[in-house]
């Protein structure tokens, strides 16, 4: 079977991260995507390097446990002996329970493969629709935890301006360092500014910057800000409020009004 260098770096690559990402959430190690792709990186290039080594039986069973070693202690981040000894035992693990799988099902279907040939086995890529699968669940996961904490921290919100009132959720961002003269600034929807004032005539406006660029949005005064956490009502008087100039579901309330 004919196995191009560049495919059989990218496949070892797909299914190493994949059993080091499982190995990191079993064992809870802290390792960051970062640290996961070195190991995965180191993995791909021996498993590319193992055919061409003039060993085997038991030496070269010795040498891939000595370079599974090693990957794990490139991946995981290392605050322990007992923590370590944790994340290697669980990518050993799902790294011999994946290997029988993919044993039977090949087995079983009468597909060919490539034994001793790192991960590349027939013309089924098993690693790369692995590694995509992964990266749909980390994305839920993240979108999920997201979701969660921002439901924890959202507040009721009433917004009071020129006579008008508006209501909608939002949270205090300690991530928000908006401000306007020294004022703090907090940041509705377009959609709830629209019902407070008539966003043609406001004449106050700041530059703001954001991962997706700089840019300038427009600020009005409030003549009340009231916050509703659970059931306890804080009212601020006064309240510096921008108008998103991106899409967004509630409002983010700056931190250093609760302090005023």
């Amino acid at each position: 079977m004919q196995v191009y260098v560049e495919l059989a770096l990218l496949e070892n690559f797909c299914m190493d991260y994949t059993l080091l990402y499982c190995a990191k959430l079993a064992s809870r190690n802290g390792a960051g995507w970062r640290r996961t792709g070195l190991g995965a990186a180191a993995g791909a290039c021996f498993a590319v390097l193992v055919p061409l080594m003039p060993v085997n039986g038991w030496l070269a069973a010795a040498i891939k446990a000595a370079a599974g070693i090693a990957i794990c202690l490139l991946a995981c981040k290392v605050k322990s002996f007992r923590g370590f000894l944790k994340y290697s035992a669980f990518f050993f693990a799902f790294s011999a329970v994946l290997a029988g799988a993919l044993y039977g099902i090949f087995s079983l279907s009468g597909l060919p493969y490539s034994e001793g040939n790192g991960y590349i086995l027939a013309n089924v890529p098993v690693g790369i629709p692995m590694f995509g699968a992964l990266i749909a669940v980390a994305a839920a996961r993240a979108i999920k935890k997201s979701r969660t904490r921002a439901a924890k921290n959202t507040v009721l919100c009433r917004i009071t301006a020129g006579g008008r009132t508006a209501e909608t959720y939002g949270f205090f961002d300690s991530g928000n360092n908006v401000y306007i003269k020294g004022e703090p600034v907090s940041v509705l929807p377009e959609k709830t500014a629209e019902k407070l004032t008539d966003l043609a005539r406001i004449t106050e406006s700041i530059k703001i910057h954001t991962v997706a660029g700089s840019r300038k949005i427009k600020v009005f005064t409030a003549d009340s800000l009231e916050v509703d956490i659970g059931g306890n009502v804080k009212v601020y008087k006064k309240v510096k409020m921008g108008v998103s100039a991106a899409r967004i579901d509630c409002a983010v309330l700056h931190p250093d009004i609760m302090e005023d």
